[in-house]
This record gives C-alpha cells, structure tokens and sequence, in this order.
C-alpha cells in the first residue's frame, strides 16, 4: 500500500539547503514535533488558524501523517519536516500544497518555524530549498504564498526568497478564529536560479 510505504522510517525525497534538512514527517517524529508545537503556540496562534483542541495529541498526528500520505500519492501536496542540519533537531515545517497541472502548473507554499529557531534564517532556507524542489524535480511553473499583513517576518522571508508582491485579498483565510485579510506572493520559473541539494543518495524524481 502506497501511504504505509510513504510513512516507513526510510521513504521519501530529503532535501538540503542553507543550513537546514528537509523530508517527510515519520511517526517517530511524533515527540519533537508535538513538543516544538507547544512550545511555539502562543508565538505561532496569531498566524495560524485555530487549533483544534486534540492537535497535539498522538492520534491527531497519525491522521495528519495519513493525510499527508494520500495527498503525496496523489500529487497535489509535499509537506516536508525542517532539522537544523548541524544538531538534527526539528525547528519547523515548510508544505507544497494545493498543486495543480495543466495549464495552471502551479501550487502554494505555507510554512512555519518554532518559536527557539524564529531569526536564524532557517526559514528562509527552507522557503528557499521549497520551491527549488518545487521548479527543479516537480517541474511547477509557479509557487504561490500569502500572509497575514502584521506578521512582518513571514514577510521578509518571502521577499528574500525572491517572491513578489501581488496584492492583497480580502477575508483570504480563517486566522486565529477570524477572518484575515492577506498580502498575496508569486514567484515564477523565470525568476528562479539555484537549487536545493539533494541529500546524498537521494533522487530527483519527487517519488
């Protein structure tokens, strides 16, 4: 079964960029994760939609790794852990999702970092080695992104990535229980130079 070999210990692209590590979450990553997320709630509950109140629970976690299974089978998201490449810890996590074919070619990227590794450009390498993965091995012609207009941070980081501003949308998503306005972010193809390094071992085929 295609999402019981994704979630083994050993699937998976894994990704290197900047300083950081990027792969697919495990069920063993279970801890960090749910104690990073813990830490980081009331650093990361402005820009985030609202928790549900089991999210952190184990149970939560394996629904989140079974759904982030059939959405890489099927194509149309990557979610991907970020480690400080020098300790292994787990500082965040970066996701391409929504991708579509065809004539769009094209998918958006969300991302969040832990409240002990925010300001060390591990955010931006992540942002970074994303969508040199999501240009170089998916072959997207355009990542999208969007954030909330007070989080200066998250803005920042996708103007060093060299995404552009492309307006604003109005009541773009639910945050924190309410309704948000958005800044709106693209960056295509031609924009693009570089690209993540591939882990050794690892291939570009985005299987």
């Amino acid at each position: 079964m295609a999402i019981l070999d994704w979630i083994s210990e050993r699937s998976g692209p894994t990704l290197q960029s900047e300083g950081v590590v990027m792969r697919p979450p495990r069920p063993a990553d279970y801890g960090a994760w749910a104690a990073l997320r813990a830490a980081s709630q009331a650093y990361l509950a402005p820009f985030e939609p609202a928790w549900p109140e089991d999210d952190l629970t184990r149970p939560a976690f394996r629904r989140r790794l079974a759904l982030y299974g059939r959405e890489m089978d099927l194509g149309t998201a990557w979610p991907f852990f970020v480690f400080e490449a020098s300790t292994g810890q787990l500082a965040g996590a970066v996701t391409l999702s929504h991708i579509r074919r065809g004539v769009s070619e094209a998918g958006t990227l969300g991302y969040w970092i832990g409240q002990p590794y925010a300001g060390k450009g591990y955010c931006t390498a992540a942002v970074r080695g994303m969508v040199a993965f999501a240009f170089d091995t998916l072959k997207l012609h355009r990542v999208e992104a969007a954030c909330v207009p007070w989080n200066v941070a998250s803005r920042r980081v996708l103007e060093k990535a060299g995404f552009e501003s492309e307006g604003m949308a109005r009541a773009y998503l639910k945050i924190n229980g309410e309704w948000a306005d958005h800044l709106l972010f693209g960056r295509v193809t031609d924009r693009h130079e570089g690209g993540a390094e591939m882990a050794p071992g690892e291939d570009r085929s985005g299987g």
